[in-house]
């Protein structure tokens, strides 16, 4: 059973603009109107609830060694495990509506406490700038990746001692451009990097063939799966924080998260933003994205436990 769990965080995103704040938090909701909860609610998933998050503060500055909002992230975090864990541990496969990238760090929280979890990121960047390689680590939605494998600050990468949330060889990152910064430092270390251009080239099924290898190795539990909706092209899907030319159709996403979530634990869905959809098209098309591409999701989690 399918349990959906709104995380309306935007804190782990920089402002839009002065005096104003990121606008996923919105999303959640947004999608609720554009049909997604009824959609997997006639198929038998449960609403279960919200984790909402503290209020978000602009308050780091140049220099600082510390991420924006990074207090109310940790106690987000903490909660939004308790709220996956609750349902992991009943049977039910969490699908966690965002909210921001940085959601990814109470997944981690939250698996972990469970066993040995891949980790699939479906993600337009790497999300892997870490205070190794930047002196500008503010942004958790950013930097997400670096801290779900142990690479940033222990506050965010080690909460209650139970970093790294997902081993790097247990990793697969697909989707980010060819220019994206992290790429040759995330592709050293995790157990695959397959960019956007390969998943065109090679076609969908060919990159989940490859992440599957890695995340369904012996030894482990399951998997989660992330998306960011920005693995999306702009021209598809341009209501987030940051597009980037270079994504995958509508119908390449649907092909890949179809043969991704049957055998996920759980997923998460991050950084659309209703602000940039004023008259809610984007969000009726990701609706369709999502209840195409994952209406299977974790079911054969689901025959193995019955088993």
């Amino acid at each position: 059973m399918l349990s959906l769990i709104a995380a309306p965080s935007n804190l782990g995103l920089r402002p839009p603009e002065a005096g104003a704040v990121p606008g996923t938090a919105k999303a959640p909701e947004a999608l609720r109107e554009a049909g997604l909860y009824q959609r997997f609610l006639d198929r038998g998933a449960i609403d279960a609830g919200v984790v909402l998050p503290g209020r978000y503060r602009d308050d780091v500055r140049p220099g600082s060694d510390r991420n924006r909002n990074q207090d109310a992230i940790v106690e987000h975090a903490r909660r939004l495990a308790d709220r996956i864990g609750h349902h992991l541990d009943r049977g039910r496969v969490p699908l966690v509506i965002g909210g921001d990238c940085g959601l990814l760090v109470g997944a981690g929280l939250a698996v972990k406490a469970r066993g040995r979890f891949g980790l699939v990121h479906l993600d337009g960047h790497t999300d892997f700038r870490h205070p190794g390689n930047s002196s500008e680590c503010f942004s958790l939605a950013g930097e997400d990746l670096a801290a779900a494998i142990g690479r940033h600050r222990p506050e965010l990468a080690d909460i209650d001692g139970a970093g790294p949330y997902f081993r790097a060889a247990d990793t697969v990152h697909i989707g980010c451009r060819d220019d994206d910064r992290g790429l040759v430092e995330a592709g050293g270390q995790l157990a695959g990097l397959i960019p956007a251009a390969r998943v065109l080239a090679d076609g969908p099924a060919a990159a989940a063939r490859a992440a599957l290898t890695t995340v369904t190795a012996p030894g482990l539990a399951g998997y989660w799966l992330h998306l960011d909706v920005d693995i999306l092209d702009p021209t598809v899907m341009p209501a987030v924080d940051s597009p980037s030319p270079g994504g995958l159709s509508t119908a390449a996403l649907i092909e890949l998260l179809r043969a991704l979530a049957p055998g996920a634990a759980g997923a998460q869905v991050t950084v659309f933003d209703p602000d940039l959809d004023p008259d809610g098209r984007h969000a009726a098309l990701l609706t369709d994205i999502l209840t195409e591409g994952l209406r299977f999701l974790g079911h054969e989690q689901a025959r193995s436990s019955a088993g």
